[in-house]
C-alpha cells in the first residue's frame, strides 16, 4: 500500500471565512505533481475548534491546548500517516506544535509552512521540516525525497544531499528550513476544480485571486514583501465561478488583499461575478484610494460587501507603520460608496504606536460619521517577523511574546488604556455591527449630542452593570450569544435611559419606532421571514429624511397608530402598512 500523507490544521470555526485552504493547496499539488502523484496517498484532514468533541476535550481539561492536542494527535494517528503536513497560523500554533512532537515520537515526520513560519521561522522546533513562503512545488519535492529516504532504509537521516532541508534529529535542533523561489500561478492545480476540497461543505468559498500586496503595512507580514502582485490567470478564475455555480455557492470570501489595486481587472472579474453567480454574495478587501464611480457602480450591481482598512484617523500614526492617508481623498471616495448603495465596513486598530486612548476613540468618530455596515475594532499584533516586530523597542511597544502576540502597552497606550478599548470594541460588536444599527446610530448620537465613541463607552458600562440579564458578572456578553431581538431590547433600554439623563424624553416614542421599524426589515432581510407590529407613528414618515432630525421630526409629526409588516420585495426587505 502507497504511504500516506495528510495535509490538515485547526481551524477556528468550521465556515466560507474559516476554510483550510492553504492545507488543500499543498493536497492539491501533492496530488498533481508529476513526483508524488503516483507515490503516495493524499488525504485532506482539517479539524475546527468548534468540533464537538474538541471543544468537549478542551473544557474537560485546564490544561490547553493539551486536551485538543491529544484529541487530534489520536485521530491522525489512527489513519496511520507516514507524513503529516501542517498548515499553521497565529490562533493554532501552540496546539499543532503539541500534535507534532507526539507524532515524531510515533515515527511520523512533519512538514510545517504558514504565514509566520515564513517570516520568523527560527522559532519553531517542532516540526521536521519548515517550508517557508509557498509550499506547492517544495512540499511535493520534500515528500519525495523523504519517502525515497525511506524505502532506501534511511528514514531519519540527513536529507540535506539537494540542500532543501534538514531532518531534525530532537525538537530541539536548529531547524533548516525549505525555501524556493515564487511560483508561477498558472502553474499551480486549484483544489477546488480537482474535487481536493469542497467548498459546498463549508457553506461557501474562500478564493485566491491573486498574491502579494502592493504596499507594505509594518504590522503585516507582507511588511518585508517584494510589493509585488501575482494573479491567477483567467482562466482558472472562470473554470472556479463556474463550479461555484454550478454548487450554488450562496457566498465567497475573496483573497485579494487590495481587490480593487487593478481597475480594469477587478471590474472584468466583477461582471463576470454578476453573469455567473448573481445570487452569491461576495466579500471584498479593497482601499478606499482606489474606488472609482466606475467600481462602486460594479460592486453595487452584485450581491457583496467591501471591507476598508481605516486601521486610524491619524495621518502621523499611520505613517508611523508606513501605510499612506489622505483623509480628504478617502471621505471623498467613501462617499461614492454610499451614493452607490454598496454595503461597506470599515476596520480600526487600537494600540498603534504613536495613538493614545484618545486618538483611537476620535478613529471611532469619524468611522463612523462616514456610514459604514460595519466596524471592525482590532487589538493589535505585533507578529514576528515583520517590521513592527523589528522596531518595536524602538516604536515603545510591549506584547505579549506568545500568539496571538497582542500589544500589552505602549509609551501612549496604558494596560488599562487597552482595556477600554478592547471593552469599546465588544460594545461595538453588540450595539452597531450585530444590533445593525447603521440606519439609525447617528441619528440617535446628533439628538442627544453625543460621540459615537462614548455611546460605545457608556453602553460597555451599562453591560458590564449586568443590564443585559448577567448582574454582578461584570463583563460583557459574547455577541455572538445574543440574537439580534435580544440586543434591540439592549438597545431599546439604553438609549431611554440615555435620553432620560439628557431630558429628550419626549424624542424616545419616535426612536423607538424607527429602531423597531429597522430592525424587523433587517431581520426579515436576513431570514426572509415577515414581520407584523404596530408603531405609533406613521411607517412611511419614519423611513423619510425627516426622522434623522428627531427634533424636527417629534416637533412637526404627530403620533398616529400604524400596523406594519415586512416582506421580501425581490432581492431586499421592504415593509407595507397594514389597514385594520
Amino acid at each position: 500500500m502507497k504511504p500516506l500523507v495528510i495535509c490538515t490544521t485547526l481551524l477556528v470555526e468550521k465556515s466560507p471565512q474559516a476554510l483550510p485552504l492553504g492545507a488543500a493547496c499543498i493536497a492539491s499539488a501533492i496530488k498533481q505533481s508529476p513526483l508524488t502523484g503516483s507515490l503516495c496517498q493524499v488525504k485532506l484532514t482539517a479539524f475546527s475548534a468548534e468540533d464537538p468533541d474538541i471543544k468537549e476535550a478542551a473544557t474537560a481539561s485546564d490544561a490547553l491546548p493539551s486536551a485538543p492536542a491529544a484529541y487530534i494527535t489520536n485521530k491522525l494517528l489512527s489513519e496511520n500517516p507516514a507524513i503529516v503536513c501542517f498548515s499553521v497560523f497565529v490562533w493554532n500554533r501552540l496546539v499543532l506544535e503539541k500534535v507534532s512532537l507526539s507524532l515524531r515520537e510515533k515515527g511520523i515526520v512533519t512538514i510545517a509552512g504558514g504565514p509566520e513560519i515564513t517570516a520568523h521561522p527560527e522559532v519553531f522546533t517542532a516540526f521536521d521540516y519548515l517550508a517557508t513562503g509557498e509550499g506547492e512545488i517544495k512540499v511535493p519535492a520534500l515528500i519525495a525525497e523523504i519517502l525515497a529516504k525511506t524505502e532506501g532504509g534511511e528514514a531519519g537521516s540527513k536529507a540535506g544531499e539537494s540542500g532543501s532541508a534538514t531532518s531534525q534529529a530532537s525538537p530541539s535542533s536548529p531547524q533548516c528550513p525549505l525555501t524556493a523561489a515564487q511560483i508561477d500561478l498558472a502553474s499551480l492545480s486549484s483544489p477546488y476544480l480537482d474535487g481536493t476540497i469542497d467548498p459546498a461543505e463549508y457553506g461557501g468559498a474562500l478564493w485566491e485571486l491573486a498574491r502579494g500586496c502592493p504596499f507594505k503595512c509594518s504590522y503585516c507580514y507582507e511588511s518585508k514583501g517584494s510589493k509585488t502582485v501575482r494573479l491567477f490567470p483567467m482562466e482558472r478564475i472562470r473554470a472556479e465561478l463556474e463550479l461555484f455555480a454550478a454548487k450554488k455557492i450562496p457566498q465567497v470570501f475573496v483573497l485579494d488583499p487590495t481587490y480593487n489595486a487593478n481597475k480594469d481587472r477587478a471590474l472584468e472579474i466583477l461582471k463576470l461575478m454578476a453573469k455567473k453567480t448573481p445570487d452569491t454574495f461576495y466579500y471584498f478587501e479593497a482601499r478606499a484610494e482606489f474606488i472609482t464611480p466606475e467600481l462602486a457602480k460594479a460592486f453595487a450591481r452584485l450581491p457583496c460587501a467591501v471591507q476598508i482598512g481605516l486601521q486610524s484617523a491619524n495621518p502621523d500614526v499611520l505613517a508611523l507603520v508606513h501605510r499612506p492617508f489622505n483623509k480628504k481623498v478617502f471621505v471623498k471616495n467613501i462617499g461614492i460608496l454610499n451614493r452607490e448603495g454598496v454595503i461597506f465596513g470599515f476596520d480600526l486598530i487600537f494600540g498603534l504606536p504613536g495613538e493614545s486612548l484618545s486618538g483611537f476613540k476620535d478613529g471611532i468618530d469619524f468611522a463612523i460619521s462616514l456610514y459604514p455596515n460595519n466596524l471592525e475594532l482590532f487589538c493589535l499584533a505585533v507578529l514576528p517577523g515583520t517590521d513592527l516586530y523589528d522596531r518595536a523597542q524602538e516604536l515603545h511597544l510591549t506584547f505579549d511574546a506568545n500568539p496571538p502576540y497582542h500589544i500589552l502597552h505602549t509609551d501612549r497606550f496604558s494596560k488599562d488604556d487597552i482595556s477600554r478599548a478592547a471593552s469599546l470594541s465588544a460594545a461595538c460588536n453588540i450595539f452597531y455591527n450585530d444590533g445593525r444599527a447603521v440606519p439609525w446610530f447617528n441619528t440617535i448620537c446628533h439628538a442627544a449630542k453625543i460621540r459615537p465613541s462614548q455611546v460605545f463607552s457608556q453602553f460597555a458600562d451599562y453591560l458590564k452593570a449586568g443590564n443585559y440579564g448577567g448582574a454582578g458578572i461584570g463583563h460583557l456578553p459574547q455577541p455572538s450569544s445574543l440574537q439580534h431581538k435580544e440586543i434591540e431590547a439592549l438597545q431599546l433600554d439604553f438609549v431611554k435611559k440615555l435620553f432620560s439623563k439628557k431630558g429628550l424624553d419626549r424624542l424616545y416614542k419616535a426612536t423607538r419606532d424607527i429602531i423597531a421599524l429597522n430592525g424587523a426589515i433587517s431581520r426579515t432581510q436576513d431570514t426572509g421571514k415577515s414581520e407584523t407590529f404596530t408603531l405609533s407613528y406613521n411607517a412611511e414618515y419614519l423611513a423619510s429624511e425627516y426622522a434623522t432630525d428627531l427634533t424636527f421630526f417629534c416637533q412637526n409629526v404627530k403620533p398616529k397608530p400604524c400596523k406594519v409588516q415586512t416582506f421580501m420585495n425581490g432581492r431586499l426587505a421592504d415593509f407595507r402598512i397594514v389597514k385594520g
